[in-house]
């Protein structure tokens, strides 16, 4: 038996240290949170891609009493970037949650649902997806969801082996 491991490489920033574009996107994803719809959880998350023609597109949580029939902020801005801009790749995707409190001063990550669906963003358009998980006191930027999603499963692993 061989022991491996694996190993994520990410940044731990501040606000401050983020681009123009990353600032304004995470200002966008942590406004989402406020048209999150979360009566259950009270945990509001809010999400904001940035497309590569410069469009935002905004997305929150949005719970209901059939708990498997909501969806994450995540997916409802991926899906919606999709249906509104099916030919702009995704550049960035920025994700900010708040509780009773006001704004979580630590990032939460995606769940792994999620993921997939970011991962399925960059195989479709060739190219990594920026991840800026977000709180008030610290900010991670991972280059690609491959960090957050080791040994993932993609259109080409369903391509027949030679």
């Amino acid at each position: 038996m061989i022991k491996l491991q694996l190993k994520s490489d990410y940044d731990s920033c501040s606000f401050e240290e983020l681009s123009e574009d990353e600032q304004r996107l995470v200002e966008k994803a942590r406004e989402a949170t406020k048209n999150s719809y979360s009566p259950y959880s009270k945990f509001r998350v809010g999400a904001a891609v940035l497309l590569k023609n410069g469009k935002i597109v905004i997305g929150a949580n949005q719970e209901n009493a059939a708990f498997p029939s909501g969806l994450c902020a995540e997916r409802t801005a991926v899906f919606a970037a999709q249906a509104n801009y099916p030919e702009q790749p995704i550049m960035i995707l920025a994700i900010a949650a708040a509780d009773a409190n006001g704004l979580r001063s630590t990032p939460v990550s995606p769940c792994g649902s999620c993921r997939q669906v970011i991962l399925q963003m960059e195989s479709r358009y060739h190219q990594s997806v920026e991840i800026l998980l977000t709180g008030t006191s610290k900010i991670y930027r991972f280059k690609s969801i491959k960090d957050l999603l080791p040994f993932s499963f993609v259109d080409e692993d369903m391509k027949p082996e030679a």
